[in-house]
Protein backbone atom coordinates (compact mmCIF):
# COMPACT_ATOMS: atom_id res chain seq x y z
CA UNK A 1 0.00 0.00 0.00
CA UNK A 2 1.60 3.54 -0.77
CA UNK A 3 1.54 6.31 1.18
CA UNK A 4 -0.15 8.86 -1.72
CA UNK A 5 -2.98 10.79 -2.21
CA UNK A 6 -5.16 11.49 -5.16
CA UNK A 7 -5.27 14.98 -6.60
CA UNK A 8 -1.09 15.05 -6.51
CA UNK A 9 -0.95 15.90 -2.42
CA UNK A 10 2.45 15.23 -2.72
CA UNK A 11 3.71 12.34 -0.64
CA UNK A 12 5.85 10.02 -1.62
CA UNK A 13 4.74 7.25 -4.05
CA UNK A 14 5.35 4.09 -3.09
CA UNK A 15 6.67 4.06 0.19
CA UNK A 16 5.57 0.89 1.86
CA UNK A 17 3.22 1.12 4.67
CA UNK A 18 5.15 -1.46 6.27
CA UNK A 19 8.65 0.50 6.79
CA UNK A 20 6.71 3.31 8.30
CA UNK A 21 5.43 0.68 10.86
CA UNK A 22 8.35 -0.86 11.34
CA UNK A 23 10.50 2.43 11.95
CA UNK A 24 7.59 3.19 14.22
CA UNK A 25 8.13 0.32 16.37
CA UNK A 26 11.55 0.92 16.61
CA UNK A 27 11.53 4.50 17.51
CA UNK A 28 8.86 3.48 20.58
CA UNK A 29 11.40 1.32 21.79
CA UNK A 30 14.25 3.84 21.33
CA UNK A 31 12.34 6.61 23.03
CA UNK A 32 11.25 3.73 25.84
CA UNK A 33 14.92 2.87 26.39
CA UNK A 34 15.56 6.99 26.58
CA UNK A 35 13.03 7.06 28.95
CA UNK A 36 11.03 10.20 27.09
CA UNK A 37 8.14 7.93 26.08
CA UNK A 38 5.68 10.35 26.51
CA UNK A 39 6.88 13.77 26.19
CA UNK A 40 10.29 13.83 24.16
CA UNK A 41 12.23 16.70 23.67
CA UNK A 42 11.79 17.90 19.62
CA UNK A 43 16.14 16.88 19.55
CA UNK A 44 16.07 13.88 20.97
CA UNK A 45 12.61 12.82 18.91
CA UNK A 46 14.35 14.01 15.80
CA UNK A 47 17.59 11.72 16.89
CA UNK A 48 15.81 8.91 17.57
CA UNK A 49 13.57 9.20 14.96
CA UNK A 50 16.50 9.30 11.94
CA UNK A 51 17.89 6.23 13.84
CA UNK A 52 14.61 4.13 13.96
CA UNK A 53 14.77 4.93 10.34
CA UNK A 54 18.28 3.84 9.24
CA UNK A 55 18.04 0.95 11.22
CA UNK A 56 14.47 0.26 8.98
CA UNK A 57 16.06 0.83 5.85
CA UNK A 58 19.34 -0.93 6.97
CA UNK A 59 21.79 1.61 5.64
CA UNK A 60 19.96 2.59 2.59
CA UNK A 61 20.14 6.26 2.88
CA UNK A 62 18.16 7.76 -0.11
CA UNK A 63 14.47 7.22 0.76
CA UNK A 64 15.63 8.56 5.13
CA UNK A 65 14.86 12.10 5.00
CA UNK A 66 11.39 11.19 3.13
CA UNK A 67 10.62 8.35 5.84
CA UNK A 68 12.20 10.50 8.64
CA UNK A 69 9.24 13.33 8.05
CA UNK A 70 6.68 10.76 8.23
CA UNK A 71 7.74 9.08 10.98
CA UNK A 72 7.66 12.73 12.84
CA UNK A 73 4.48 13.01 11.62
CA UNK A 74 3.23 10.20 12.60
CA UNK A 75 4.22 10.34 16.31
CA UNK A 76 3.46 14.36 16.79
CA UNK A 77 1.35 15.22 14.35
CA UNK A 78 -1.65 13.78 12.35
CA UNK A 79 0.18 10.88 10.32
CA UNK A 80 -0.87 10.28 6.60
CA UNK A 81 -3.08 13.17 7.11
CA UNK A 82 -0.43 15.68 7.25
CA UNK A 83 -0.01 15.88 3.82
CA UNK A 84 -3.58 16.94 3.47
CA UNK A 85 -3.27 19.61 6.73
CA UNK A 86 -0.33 21.07 4.00
CA UNK A 87 -2.45 21.09 0.85
CA UNK A 88 -4.56 24.72 1.13
CA UNK A 89 -6.92 23.35 -1.69
CA UNK A 90 -8.22 21.16 1.27
CA UNK A 91 -11.36 22.45 3.14
CA UNK A 92 -12.44 19.33 4.92
CA UNK A 93 -11.13 16.26 5.74
CA UNK A 94 -13.08 12.64 6.42
CA UNK A 95 -11.76 9.73 7.81
CA UNK A 96 -14.45 6.99 7.49
CA UNK A 97 -12.79 4.17 9.87
CA UNK A 98 -8.96 3.40 9.28
CA UNK A 99 -9.11 2.43 4.99
CA UNK A 100 -11.41 5.30 3.82
CA UNK A 101 -10.12 8.89 3.68
CA UNK A 102 -12.24 11.61 1.83
CA UNK A 103 -11.61 15.25 1.10
CA UNK A 104 -13.17 18.10 -0.22
CA UNK A 105 -11.54 20.38 -2.76
CA UNK A 106 -13.30 22.98 -4.69
CA UNK A 107 -16.59 22.03 -2.85
CA UNK A 108 -16.39 18.53 -4.18
CA UNK A 109 -15.51 15.44 -2.62
CA UNK A 110 -12.86 12.53 -4.03
CA UNK A 111 -11.67 10.10 -1.99
CA UNK A 112 -7.62 10.07 -1.43
CA UNK A 113 -6.06 6.99 -1.61
CA UNK A 114 -4.48 7.32 2.26
CA UNK A 115 -4.99 4.67 4.64
CA UNK A 116 -4.37 4.16 8.45
CA UNK A 117 -2.57 0.70 9.10
CA UNK A 118 -5.28 0.00 11.35
CA UNK A 119 -7.83 0.97 13.66
CA UNK A 120 -5.26 1.63 16.75
CA UNK A 121 -3.35 3.75 14.10
CA UNK A 122 -6.16 5.70 13.84
CA UNK A 123 -7.25 6.23 17.13
CA UNK A 124 -4.09 7.17 18.19
CA UNK A 125 -3.75 10.31 16.18
CA UNK A 126 -7.59 10.92 17.20
CA UNK A 127 -6.21 10.30 20.84
CA UNK A 128 -3.35 12.83 20.10
CA UNK A 129 -5.96 15.38 18.82
CA UNK A 130 -8.35 16.16 21.66
CA UNK A 131 -6.02 15.64 24.41
CA UNK A 132 -4.08 18.49 22.98
CA UNK A 133 -7.59 20.22 24.33
CA UNK A 134 -7.69 18.95 27.79
CA UNK A 135 -10.50 16.61 26.06
CA UNK A 136 -10.81 12.14 26.43
CA UNK A 137 -12.74 9.87 23.78
CA UNK A 138 -13.47 6.77 24.91
CA UNK A 139 -16.49 4.06 24.89
CA UNK A 140 -17.53 6.31 27.63
CA UNK A 141 -17.59 9.19 25.90
CA UNK A 142 -17.62 8.35 22.11
CA UNK A 143 -18.06 11.89 20.78
CA UNK A 144 -15.86 14.70 20.98
CA UNK A 145 -15.43 18.34 19.41
CA UNK A 146 -11.71 19.43 19.15
CA UNK A 147 -9.67 21.98 17.58
CA UNK A 148 -6.24 21.85 16.37
CA UNK A 149 -3.78 24.56 16.27
CA UNK A 150 -4.29 26.47 13.56
CA UNK A 151 -8.20 26.84 14.37
CA UNK A 152 -9.31 23.72 12.28
CA UNK A 153 -12.65 22.12 14.07
CA UNK A 154 -12.39 18.38 14.73
CA UNK A 155 -15.40 16.35 15.36
CA UNK A 156 -14.68 12.35 16.33
CA UNK A 157 -17.34 9.78 17.15
CA UNK A 158 -16.08 5.98 17.61
CA UNK A 159 -17.75 2.73 17.85
CA UNK A 160 -19.82 1.21 18.92
CA UNK A 161 -21.74 4.10 17.46
CA UNK A 162 -19.69 4.50 14.61
CA UNK A 163 -19.77 1.13 12.47
CA UNK A 164 -16.84 0.67 10.17
CA UNK A 165 -14.45 2.25 12.57
CA UNK A 166 -13.44 5.59 14.32
CA UNK A 167 -14.75 8.64 12.05
CA UNK A 168 -12.78 11.66 12.27
CA UNK A 169 -13.93 14.74 10.58
CA UNK A 170 -11.72 17.77 10.27
CA UNK A 171 -13.09 21.15 8.79
CA UNK A 172 -10.02 23.43 7.51
CA UNK A 173 -9.46 27.37 8.52
CA UNK A 174 -7.22 29.18 6.29
CA UNK A 175 -4.34 30.69 7.99
CA UNK A 176 -5.62 34.30 6.38
CA UNK A 177 -9.34 34.57 6.85
CA UNK A 178 -11.44 35.67 3.42
CA UNK A 179 -12.31 39.28 2.99
CA UNK A 180 -15.21 41.18 1.57
CA UNK A 181 -13.24 41.43 -1.56
CA UNK A 182 -12.52 37.72 -1.96
CA UNK A 183 -16.40 37.07 -1.49
CA UNK A 184 -17.25 39.82 -4.25
CA UNK A 185 -14.56 37.97 -6.68
CA UNK A 186 -15.92 34.55 -5.83
CA UNK A 187 -19.62 35.71 -6.46
CA UNK A 188 -20.74 34.89 -2.87
CA UNK A 189 -22.33 38.67 -2.46
CA UNK A 190 -22.32 41.72 -4.63
CA UNK A 191 -20.80 45.00 -3.48
CA UNK A 192 -24.16 46.24 -3.32
CA UNK A 193 -25.39 43.52 -0.61
CA UNK A 194 -21.44 44.13 0.53
CA UNK A 195 -22.55 47.81 1.58
CA UNK A 196 -25.84 47.10 3.04
CA UNK A 197 -24.66 44.38 5.43
CA UNK A 198 -22.06 46.71 6.91
CA UNK A 199 -24.43 49.15 7.04
CA UNK A 200 -26.81 46.74 8.92
CA UNK A 201 -23.82 46.19 10.97
CA UNK A 202 -22.72 49.15 11.73
CA UNK A 203 -26.03 50.34 12.63
CA UNK A 204 -26.66 47.49 15.01
CA UNK A 205 -28.74 45.24 13.75
CA UNK A 206 -29.20 42.17 14.72
CA UNK A 207 -28.73 39.63 12.36
CA UNK A 208 -28.90 36.02 11.88
CA UNK A 209 -26.83 34.17 9.15
CA UNK A 210 -28.76 30.57 8.10
CA UNK A 211 -27.65 28.08 6.03
CA UNK A 212 -26.88 24.25 5.45
CA UNK A 213 -23.68 22.29 6.56
CA UNK A 214 -20.53 23.57 4.79
CA UNK A 215 -22.17 26.07 3.13
CA UNK A 216 -20.42 29.14 4.59
CA UNK A 217 -21.79 30.64 7.60
CA UNK A 218 -19.16 31.03 9.62
CA UNK A 219 -17.01 32.71 7.11
CA UNK A 220 -19.85 34.87 6.19
CA UNK A 221 -19.58 36.06 9.86
CA UNK A 222 -15.91 36.19 10.22
CA UNK A 223 -16.62 39.29 7.26
CA UNK A 224 -19.43 40.46 8.56
CA UNK A 225 -17.76 40.82 11.95
CA UNK A 226 -15.09 43.58 10.10
CA UNK A 227 -17.77 45.84 10.40
CA UNK A 228 -18.32 46.13 13.68
CA UNK A 229 -15.87 49.48 15.45
CA UNK A 230 -12.48 48.34 16.95
CA UNK A 231 -13.98 50.79 20.19
CA UNK A 232 -16.32 48.16 21.26
CA UNK A 233 -16.07 45.07 23.50
CA UNK A 234 -17.11 41.34 21.97
CA UNK A 235 -17.43 38.59 23.52
CA UNK A 236 -17.94 35.57 21.19
CA UNK A 237 -19.55 32.42 22.48
CA UNK A 238 -19.07 28.51 20.67
CA UNK A 239 -18.91 24.99 21.08
CA UNK A 240 -15.27 24.72 18.90
CA UNK A 241 -13.75 28.22 18.49
CA UNK A 242 -13.67 29.18 14.42
CA UNK A 243 -14.30 33.02 14.85
CA UNK A 244 -11.23 34.71 14.58
CA UNK A 245 -12.21 38.13 14.58
CA UNK A 246 -9.99 41.30 13.97
CA UNK A 247 -10.80 43.47 16.82
CA UNK A 248 -8.25 44.58 19.53
CA UNK A 249 -10.55 43.89 22.82
CA UNK A 250 -12.24 40.10 21.94
CA UNK A 251 -13.26 37.90 24.44
CA UNK A 252 -13.35 33.73 22.92
CA UNK A 253 -15.44 31.73 24.89
CA UNK A 254 -15.76 27.96 24.31
CA UNK A 255 -18.19 25.19 26.03
CA UNK A 256 -16.74 22.88 27.91
CA UNK A 257 -18.18 18.47 27.71
CA UNK A 258 -19.10 17.03 30.98
CA UNK A 259 -16.97 13.81 31.69
CA UNK A 260 -17.20 10.91 33.82
CA UNK A 261 -14.85 11.82 36.06
CA UNK A 262 -17.02 14.35 37.35
CA UNK A 263 -16.06 17.63 35.43
CA UNK A 264 -18.98 19.32 35.07
CA UNK A 265 -20.61 20.15 31.49
CA UNK A 266 -20.72 24.17 30.49
CA UNK A 267 -23.64 24.60 27.47
CA UNK A 268 -23.96 27.65 25.59
CA UNK A 269 -26.45 28.84 27.40
CA UNK A 270 -24.83 28.99 30.54
CA UNK A 271 -22.21 31.13 28.77
CA UNK A 272 -24.18 33.49 27.14
CA UNK A 273 -25.93 34.46 30.40
CA UNK A 274 -22.73 34.97 32.14
CA UNK A 275 -21.59 36.99 29.15
CA UNK A 276 -24.19 39.36 30.03
CA UNK A 277 -22.30 40.17 33.81
CA UNK A 278 -18.99 40.91 31.54
CA UNK A 279 -20.39 44.54 29.63
CA UNK A 280 -19.85 43.50 26.13
CA UNK A 281 -20.76 46.06 23.17
CA UNK A 282 -22.13 42.52 21.42
CA UNK A 283 -22.28 39.31 21.82
CA UNK A 284 -21.17 36.93 18.71
CA UNK A 285 -22.94 33.24 18.88
CA UNK A 286 -20.90 30.69 16.68
CA UNK A 287 -24.14 28.57 16.35
CA UNK A 288 -27.62 28.85 18.23
CA UNK A 289 -28.38 24.89 18.90
CA UNK A 290 -30.88 24.68 21.72
CA UNK A 291 -31.93 26.11 24.92
CA UNK A 292 -29.60 29.50 24.68
CA UNK A 293 -32.13 30.66 22.14
CA UNK A 294 -34.23 32.35 24.72
CA UNK A 295 -31.18 33.57 26.40
CA UNK A 296 -29.82 35.37 22.80
CA UNK A 297 -33.39 36.51 22.48
CA UNK A 298 -33.95 38.44 25.81
CA UNK A 299 -30.21 40.22 25.22
CA UNK A 300 -31.00 40.98 21.66
CA UNK A 301 -34.03 43.14 23.21
CA UNK A 302 -32.33 44.54 26.71
CA UNK A 303 -29.31 46.70 25.11
CA UNK A 304 -27.25 43.85 23.15
CA UNK A 305 -28.07 45.56 19.78
CA UNK A 306 -25.70 44.39 17.37
CA UNK A 307 -25.59 41.33 18.10
CA UNK A 308 -24.33 37.82 15.59
CA UNK A 309 -25.61 34.28 15.13
CA UNK A 310 -25.83 31.26 12.66
CA UNK A 311 -28.12 28.90 12.77
CA UNK A 312 -28.65 25.66 10.75
CA UNK A 313 -31.72 26.10 8.40
CA UNK A 314 -33.17 25.99 4.97
CA UNK A 315 -34.94 29.20 4.31
CA UNK A 316 -35.34 32.42 6.33
CA UNK A 317 -39.04 31.30 7.25
CA UNK A 318 -37.56 28.00 8.50
CA UNK A 319 -34.70 30.13 10.48
CA UNK A 320 -37.43 32.00 12.61
CA UNK A 321 -39.47 28.53 12.94
CA UNK A 322 -36.71 26.81 14.48
CA UNK A 323 -36.47 29.63 16.36
CA UNK A 324 -39.17 29.16 18.23
CA UNK A 325 -38.76 25.59 18.66
CA UNK A 326 -34.90 25.82 20.48
CA UNK A 327 -36.72 28.23 22.66
CA UNK A 328 -39.50 25.85 23.79
CA UNK A 329 -36.37 23.09 24.41
CA UNK A 330 -35.10 26.00 27.01
CA UNK A 331 -38.27 24.38 29.06
CA UNK A 332 -40.24 27.83 29.01
CA UNK A 333 -43.47 28.21 29.94
CA UNK A 334 -44.25 31.04 27.19
CA UNK A 335 -46.94 30.43 24.83
CA UNK A 336 -46.43 30.20 21.54
CA UNK A 337 -47.32 34.15 20.59
CA UNK A 338 -44.82 35.44 23.19
CA UNK A 339 -41.95 33.54 21.94
CA UNK A 340 -42.68 34.94 18.24
CA UNK A 341 -43.19 38.42 19.94
CA UNK A 342 -39.63 38.15 21.16
CA UNK A 343 -38.26 36.73 17.91
CA UNK A 344 -40.18 39.95 15.87
CA UNK A 345 -38.80 42.22 18.32
CA UNK A 346 -35.29 40.71 18.76
CA UNK A 347 -34.10 39.56 15.04
CA UNK A 348 -33.36 42.48 12.31
CA UNK A 349 -32.59 40.80 9.46
CA UNK A 350 -31.44 36.95 8.38
CA UNK A 351 -29.58 36.32 5.82
CA UNK A 352 -29.52 33.12 4.10
CA UNK A 353 -26.37 31.51 2.63
CA UNK A 354 -26.22 28.42 0.13
CA UNK A 355 -24.19 25.99 -1.47
CA UNK A 356 -24.91 25.17 -5.04
CA UNK A 357 -24.28 21.68 -6.91
CA UNK A 358 -20.44 23.02 -7.81
CA UNK A 359 -19.72 23.21 -4.34
CA UNK A 360 -19.72 27.69 -4.81
CA UNK A 361 -21.28 28.92 -1.72
CA UNK A 362 -23.18 32.63 -1.79
CA UNK A 363 -25.37 34.68 -0.22
CA UNK A 364 -28.93 33.28 -1.03
CA UNK A 365 -30.91 36.09 -0.13
CA UNK A 366 -31.40 38.53 2.43
CA UNK A 367 -34.98 39.23 4.51
CA UNK A 368 -36.17 41.97 6.82
CA UNK A 369 -38.25 40.64 9.74
CA UNK A 370 -40.84 43.38 9.85
CA UNK A 371 -43.06 42.09 13.43
CA UNK A 372 -46.60 40.29 13.86
CA UNK A 373 -49.85 40.23 11.84
CA UNK A 374 -52.36 38.86 14.41
CA UNK A 375 -50.12 35.57 15.38
CA UNK A 376 -47.43 35.38 11.97
CA UNK A 377 -44.32 37.04 12.06
CA UNK A 378 -44.20 38.53 9.20
CA UNK A 379 -41.18 39.30 6.50
CA UNK A 380 -40.23 40.63 3.54
CA UNK A 381 -37.29 39.52 0.99
CA UNK A 382 -34.64 42.52 0.11
CA UNK A 383 -31.95 40.50 -1.97
CA UNK A 384 -32.42 37.03 -3.74
CA UNK A 385 -30.70 35.13 -6.25
CA UNK A 386 -32.40 34.99 -9.65
CA UNK A 387 -32.18 31.57 -9.54
CA UNK A 388 -33.86 29.51 -6.67
CA UNK A 389 -31.27 27.17 -4.17
CA UNK A 390 -28.30 28.30 -6.46
CA UNK A 391 -25.28 30.15 -4.94
CA UNK A 392 -23.73 31.83 -8.03
CA UNK A 393 -27.01 33.22 -9.80
CA UNK A 394 -27.52 36.94 -9.87
CA UNK A 395 -27.82 38.51 -6.43
CA UNK A 396 -30.21 41.76 -6.80
CA UNK A 397 -32.28 43.28 -4.90
CA UNK A 398 -35.84 42.84 -5.14
CA UNK A 399 -36.91 46.61 -4.85
CA UNK A 400 -38.57 46.78 -1.37
CA UNK A 401 -37.95 49.42 1.01
CA UNK A 402 -36.55 48.21 4.08
CA UNK A 403 -38.05 49.45 7.20
CA UNK A 404 -34.68 49.90 8.26
CA UNK A 405 -33.54 52.54 5.70
CA UNK A 406 -33.64 55.19 8.04
CA UNK A 407 -31.41 53.40 10.17
CA UNK A 408 -28.89 52.10 7.65
CA UNK A 409 -28.80 55.49 5.99
CA UNK A 410 -27.20 56.99 9.07
CA UNK A 411 -24.89 54.15 8.84
CA UNK A 412 -23.44 55.33 5.51
CA UNK A 413 -25.58 53.40 3.28
CA UNK A 414 -27.23 54.57 0.05
CA UNK A 415 -30.27 52.68 -1.62
CA UNK A 416 -30.01 51.57 -4.90
CA UNK A 417 -32.72 52.02 -7.83
CA UNK A 418 -35.02 49.41 -7.63
CA UNK A 419 -34.54 47.31 -10.50
CA UNK A 420 -37.24 47.17 -13.27
CA UNK A 421 -37.82 43.79 -13.42
CA UNK A 422 -37.60 43.25 -9.51
CA UNK A 423 -40.69 41.66 -7.65
CA UNK A 424 -40.89 42.24 -3.71
CA UNK A 425 -42.20 39.33 -1.61
CA UNK A 426 -43.53 39.66 1.68
CA UNK A 427 -44.77 36.89 3.88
Amino acid sequence: MAFAASGGAGLMAGMAADRLAQAHRRLLVLLRDMGVERDPPPDELERAARRAVLDTLGGRTEEAPQLVALLLAEVRGLGPLEVLMEDPAVTEIMVNGPHAVWTERGGRMERTSLRFHDEMHLRRVIDRVVQRVGRRVDEATPMADARLPDGSRVHVILPPLALDGPVLTIRRFRAVPPGPEELTAQGSWTPEVESFLAAAVRARCNILVSGGTGSGKTTLLNVLSRYIPERERLITIEDAAELRLQQPHVVRLETRPGTPTGIAKVDQAELLRNSLRMRPDRILLGEVRGGEALTMLQAMNTGHEGSLATLHANSPRDTLARLETMVLMAGTDLPLRAIREQVARAVDLVVQVARGQEGRRGVSSIVEVLGMEGDTLTMQELYRRESAGEAHGRLCSTGLRPRLASRLAEAGWEAAAPPRSGRGRRW
